[in-house]
């Protein structure tokens, strides 16, 4: 193991002594909020410094086994003992730097989702309430919760554009890695010649941000327009201007917000939804910075960035970042995203895992 890491898990396992003084003491149990701060340190280093403890013990044994080789008749059990212990070693090491690698901070967040139809027209936008529909499943499998923010609809069905926010724990770290391009390979229903249509849509996945701590907006810098809104709804919402749209200056972002009556939620929506966008922006940039000295597989930002590809003749789904091709499409269409999603996870840990080494 390397000297640093070995420091490393060495002040955790210090730190976590400390904790447990501080937990137990009346200071602490005093004073509520530093008390659930406390809490949730240790309950973060804990799962590490037990495993570099149990690491620690498989060192002491092979130490004792390497110590028996001397003796003629230990020979052999000692040295299938320190084989043994060197694999258990080995498989420790990569499950501790597992565990140290640097959590994102937004993994726990909500979510906006929004997708937008692009080239392909009415198919491109039927494609994208396939998409909205696969992911809508997914959550429900996950127990999150749905609701459409903003909508246009497509005249033969789909969307144009539609933004929805995902509540549920996890929900970012589980769907992060959809921000991309997405095509699609089939033939219309508005085909008549059965000739196969290649069409695209881009999804955006965004961490809920916390507008006050997150992103600062400068009142003067966002004009609100508001007007009558249009599409279903029934009487009431065609009669009042309830609809807001925010454009922030700077950016030239603009936010729509029609879906409730109430014009006060709809501009506390759109709000949020305009945080998120900026906060995305400035994510994406950093990113692209970074990509600039070692460009990332996963997660790089660049909405233009064809991710996937939807076959549906084929029955097939590739995902081009990380090569995996699944002949399953008719079930991921369903929400089975499990194995999608955890693939791209698993790659995204190798790639930290071998940054990590690096250092």
């Amino acid at each position: 193991m390397k000297a640093s890491l070995q420091k490393k898990l060495a002040t955790l396992s210090e730190r976590l002594e400390e904790l447990n003084r501080l937990l137990s003491s009346e200071t602490a149990t005093g004073d509520m909020e530093n008390y659930r701060k406390l809490s949730r340190e240790h309950a973060d280093i804990t799962p590490v410094v037990e495993h570099y403890r149990a690491y620690l013990k498989i060192a002491a044994d092979i130490a004792d086994a390497e110590g028996m080789l001397g003796d003629a008749e230990m020979k052999s059990f000692a040295e299938d003992e320190i084989r043994t212990g060197k694999e258990k070693m080995a498989a420790s090491e990569l499950e501790l730097q597992t565990l140290l690698l640097p959590k994102d901070p937004n993994d726990e967040r909500n979510i906006f989702l929004e997708i937008r139809a692009g080239t392909g027209g009415d198919e491109s936008a039927i494609f994208a309430g396939n998409l909205f529909r696969m992911y809508t499943r997914y959550a429900e499998r996950q127990r999150w919760k749905v609701e459409v923010v903003s909508a246009s609809e497509s005249e033969l069905g789909g969307y144009r554009e539609i933004i929805a926010k995902i509540d549920g724990a996890g929900a970012y770290s589980k769907l992060k890695f959809e921000s991309g391009g997405h095509r699609v390979q089939r033939v219309p229903e508005t085909e008549t010649q059965g000739r196969i249509h290649t069409s695209a849509c881009t999804v955006a996945v965004m961490p809920e941000v916390d507008e006050v701590s997150d992103v600062t907006i400068n009142p003067a810098e966002i004009r609100i327009d508001t007007y009558r809104a249009s599409g279903a709804g029934g009487q009431h919402i065609n009669k009042t201007d309830s609809a807001v749209r925010i454009t922030h200056l700077p950016t030239g972002i603009v936010v729509e917000c029609q879906d409730d009556r109430s014009q006060h939620r709809n501009k506390a929506q759109a709000m949020a939804v305009l945080a998120a966008r900026i906060k995305d922006a400035q994510v994406r940039e950093q990113q692209s910075k970074e990509a600039a000295t070692r460009k990332s597989l996963i997660g790089s930002g660049d909405r233009s960035e064809r991710i996937r590809t939807y076959n549906f003749p084929q029955g097939r789904i590739t995902d081009h970042r990380i090569n995996l091709t699944l002949y399953k499409i008719d079930a991921i269409m369903e929400g089975e995203l499990d194995e999608l999603v955890g693939a791209l996870s698993a790659e995204h840990q190798a790639e930290l895992l071998a940054l990590l080494g690096e250092d």
